[in-house]
């Protein structure tokens, strides 16, 4: 699938045609400046009082959600926040609705189309509990300059799924790369497609600011408290031509193009969102991200155990569907090539795993002297601050500044109690074959529990603006003899680092040794000698690093994210539930993230998540889970002299507390 230049302001149909999607030329006009940073804090954000949790995710295919956001969607909807779910392209391919062990049937992209669409209302009708067939509201929805687009509601009791089809035209096997190429051109215009049965019955055009204009409406519109977006800045991924052309993968990179173009745009469209608010005066729309990784799932051992898997797999069998199926859709009923048991048995492994672009985006927390908890975290692209008034009793966020900002900030508490703030952000993010940038930013409070200095660019590990964009969530320590040690993954899957001197001034980036071939999602901990041991998932095994050198410990091969107390390590072996520590089974079975610290009164304490989605600690030797209450979008772990607390985020952009 090698993309074909288009030629600025020259019709491509031809290079289209194999698609009928039309791609014209028009004179554009005047580019609207793209959103800056932001970095000065004090912004006003929406009233928490009057916020409703709202779920929107951004796919670019029908069928992106089930195979790389489940099961945190999922997990969502059981909780019973409403979801939107928006797809980018029509999802019509070559036309052909493979069945297997059947000849290939003449190409209808209309009809590939619609019978994908009716696959998700056979999901989601699933997903809410709901029998297969259940009849779906059908409407079309005006978009800001005019445009239309499909929208699907099923309501069952409060619960409540809306699917929203804009219908651009995706890629085909050999040919034109569509919305790789609209966010690299701003002369480009694409033409939607017709879904069959569709109530939209007239196409429209868009060029790369309507389309970012449309989503940013979307946004508008449903004003989500939680965004899921797809990877914008997948991984370098070196390999065969024809490896990459049968893994449907784009050149140099782990994903399709399409997910990292709707990336793109989805995080552009944020952005936009936030910096028009800020113009406008009106308050930061307060919202958490999650981007998902794609295709870099076929590259990585996984991560779902035996029981969580089942789940995800199951709500591809229903949008899959079966050519026997009375569906109701002339079309089909569903995407036959994917339904069954091919999820499990797709040597690909897409399904098996959910990883995140910026994992460990959990509330960074901090005592004070008092002992009242202050969390920090990211809402609306920028830091934010929220301060127990009581135990338990949290106030509204105060706006730090600094965005846009990835989801996850990497914290340190000096030995003064002042707090440092680290975070990747978006300091470009251009479209038109503008600059693409990301930065490594630090925040410093001024004294313990008081304000903050302003924001401070630490520049990136990465000299080039591509290779910039692959680097992944900060992490720090801070060491016995005062100094900070900073990590961050690198372009090429290895570890950087910048150590802050405890006079405060800075070294340079530097690369660790060792042919790591990591994962994001990097653990450190300071041990009772006073070393710093970083460890990383790695392709073969856990890398291990201490003060800088790389350990030969012949540590195992990991499927998870791993965390670190004390210098010793927790990881989860490839697909499975059992949390493993130093002494084997840690007795903290589930998946995702996992959370660990250390006290001299209460030993080694993990915060993680059961396979039923619920939040659980392990601490002295018992096992406590969390069963009532808001639901959690992160949770992070905090100890204390009166023992654990619990803090999470809920889907409403709320904090709470839980003490086992």
């Amino acid at each position: 699938m090698q993309p074909t230049p288009p030629r600025r302001r020259a019709v491509l149909a031809a290079a289209l045609a194999a698609t009928t999607a039309a791609a014209g030329c028009s004179v554009p006009e005047p580019r609207r400046a793209t959103p800056t940073a932001d970095p000065a804090p004090g912004k006003p954000i929406a009233d928490a009082r009057a916020r409703r949790a709202l779920l929107l995710q951004f796919s670019a295919h029908p069928d992106d959600d089930l195979y790389f956001m489940n099961p945190d969607t999922q997990r969502l909807l059981d909780a019973g926040v409403p979801l939107v779910s928006v797809y980018v392209t029509a999802g019509e391919h070559t036309g052909r609705n493979r069945i297997a062990g059947m000849p290939e049937t003449p190409p209808d992209r209309a009809a590939y189309s619609a019978a994908r669409h009716q696959g998700l209302r056979q999901s989601y009708a699933v997903a809410l509990g709901l029998p297969v067939f259940t009849p779906w509201r059908r409407e079309t929805l005006t978009l800001p300059g005019g445009r239309r687009a499909e929208v699907d509601t099923l309501t069952d009791g409060g619960r409540r799924i809306e699917l929203v089809f804009l219908n651009l035209p995706m890629h085909t096997s050999r040919r034109y790369m569509a919305l790789p190429a609209l966010w690299d051109d701003r002369a480009l215009e694409l033409r939607t497609h017709l879904s069959a049965g569709s109530p939209v019955t007239r196409a429209d055009t868009y060029d790369y600011d309507q389309l970012v204009g449309a989503l940013v409406g979307l946004l508008a519109r449903y004003r989500p408290t939680v965004v899921h977006t797809l990877d914008p800045d997948p991984d370098v991924q070196h390999g065969d031509d024809a490896t990459r052309r049968r893994n449907s993968e784009q050149p140099g990179y782990s994903d399709h193009g399409d997910h990292t173009a709707v990336g793109c745009f989805t995080w552009a469209a944020l952005c936009r969102w936030v910096s028009d608010a800020v113009r406008d005066g009106e308050p930061i729309p307060a919202f958490t991200a999650k981007a998902f990784r794609g295709y870099y799932n076929r590259h990585w051992p996984k991560n779902l155990p035996p029981a969580v898997l089942e789940e995800k797999a199951a709500r591809l069998v229903p949008y899959g569907g079966d050519p026997s199926w009375q569906c109701g859709n002339p079309s089909g009923c569903g995407d036959y090539g994917v339904g069954g048991d091919r999820p499990l048995t797709n040597q690909k492994g897409w399904v098996r795993s959910t990883h995140h672009r910026w994992p460990g985006a959990r509330p960074a927390l901090a005592a004070g002297p008092d002992g009242r908890l202050t969390a920090y975290g990211v809402l609306g692209l920028r830091a934010v601050r929220w301060r127990e008034s009581a135990p338990g009793v949290w106030s509204e966020p105060t706006d730090l500044g600094g965005g846009p900002l990835a989801p996850t900030l990497g914290s340190a508490v000096l030995a003064d109690g002042r707090v440092l703030l680290f975070g990747v952000r978006f300091a470009a993010l251009d479209g038109h074959g503008g600059a693409n940038r990301r930065e490594v930013v630090l925040l410093e409070q001024r004294s313990p529990g008081g304000p903050f200095l302003a924001w401070r660019g630490l520049g990136c590990p990465e000299r080039q603006d591509d290779r910039g964009r692959r680097i992944g969530a900060p992490v720090a320590a801070v060491a016995p003899d005062g100094r900070v040690h900073l990590f961050v993954r690198n372009a090429d899957k290895g570890v950087s680092t910048r150590v802050r001197a405890a006079d405060g001034s800075w070294g340079p980036w530097r690369a660790l040794p060792g042919p790591a071939e990591v994962q994001d999602g990097l653990a450190v901990s300071v041990d009772a000698a006073g070393r710093v041991h970083l460890y990383a998932a790695g392709r073969e095994s856990v890398r291990h690093w201490v003060d800088g050198v790389e350990r030969e410990d012949g540590l195992p091969l990991s499927g998870s994210t791993v965390a670190s107390a004390g210098g010793e390590l927790y990881h989860r072996a490839p697909a499975s539930a059992a949390l493993l520590g130093p002494d084997g089974d840690a007795g903290l079975d589930g998946y995702g993230d996992v959370a660990a610290a250390r006290s001299a009164a209460l030993g080694t304490v993990l915060l993680g998540t059961d396979t039923d989605g619920r939040v659980t600690v392990r601490s002295g030797g018992r096992l406590r889970t969390r069963t009532t209450g808001p639901d959690a979008v992160s949770t992070a772990l905090h100890l204390g002299a009166d023992g654990a607390t619990v803090v999470g985020l809920g889907a409403d952009g709320r904090p709470w507390s839980w003490r086992p």
